[in-house]
């Protein structure tokens, strides 16, 4: 009798686990150049994608130091992505130079103030490059995509996509919209061969998040919940945006995929 899980003689082998290689892909990373847009382009590079920034500021040299280890390649865009009327002439310029593949929009803003003292003018800051500036890259990569039938799109979302934080509505509305409109992308996308999914972080070692690792009481508040013990750190939001952007994803739509220890299980 044939062992367990056996093949029988002239029976087909099994299917070959899908791949989380990326060679010959190129990825679009808003805000791609530094703290967790560089580690989600440095995850991407190592996976074997090429990868275009796009960022106010030069791009950390650790990005080309990235790619130099990879043997890959990186190109650099220089733009201001509070401005969502800019982006029809800037996404024509990186589509002449690049065929986009994997679109990561990780670019974001943040204002902390209590509510009711929020000013209308930060809260509409905040929602342009959080919440417009994504769906119009969306609007504008996703064409292509479309068009030839294969594609992904990455979104990054945040635990307030789920909870309401404090002192920041304007981010906490934003997030939630962006989770909001991952699925609505993904309703009428995936049959097109585009994945529309997004990723979750949760408390991140960044520069977003300065103010609250540097308030001792805060932190250790915050940690205390997290049931891996420890913050996040930009290697770990990139791995989980290399499944998304992969083979190994293909039949991945509409998630909200949270990276925060086990926050929200909490």
């Amino acid at each position: 009798m044939a062992a367990r899980g056996a093949h029988s003689a002239g029976a087909p082998s099994a299917t070959p686990p899908p791949s989380f290689d990326l060679t010959g892909r190129t990825a679009l990373v808003t805000g791609g150049g530094r703290g967790l847009g560089l580690g989600i382009s440095r995850s991407l590079l190592t996976a074997g994608a090429d990868v275009v920034v796009v960022q106010r500021a030069s791009p950390s040299p650790e990005l080309a130091t990235a790619a130099r280890a990879a043997d890959r390649a990186v190109d650099s865009y220089r733009a201001d992505l509070s401005d969502v009327h800019a982006l029809p002439a800037l996404v024509a310029r990186i589509l002449e130079d690049h065929r986009i593949d994997v679109l990561v929009n990780n670019a974001g803003t943040q204002h902390r103030s209590p509510a009711v003292d929020f000013s209308l003018d930060a809260f509409d800051a905040v929602l342009d490059v959080n919440l417009r500036v994504p769906f119009r890259l969306c609007q504008l990569v996703g064409r292509p995509m479309l068009e030839r039938g294969e594609g992904k799109v990455v979104n990054v979302a945040s635990l307030l996509s789920f909870q309401g934080g404090l002192t920041v509505p304007a981010y906490a509305a934003s997030k939630g919209a962006v989770a909001q409109l991952t699925k609505a992308l993904c309703n009428e996308w995936a049959a097109s061969g585009v994945n529309v999914n997004a990723v979750a972080p949760g408390y991140m070692d960044t520069d977003m998040n300065v103010a609250l690792l540097a308030d001792p009481a805060r932190r250790e508040q915050i940690s205390q919940r997290i049931p891996a013990g420890r913050w996040g750190t930009p290697a770990d939001v990139g791995g989980a945006v290399v499944f998304l952007s992969s083979a190994a994803a293909d039949y991945v739509h509409g998630v909200v995929l949270p990276v925060d220890g086990g926050w929200l299980a909490r």
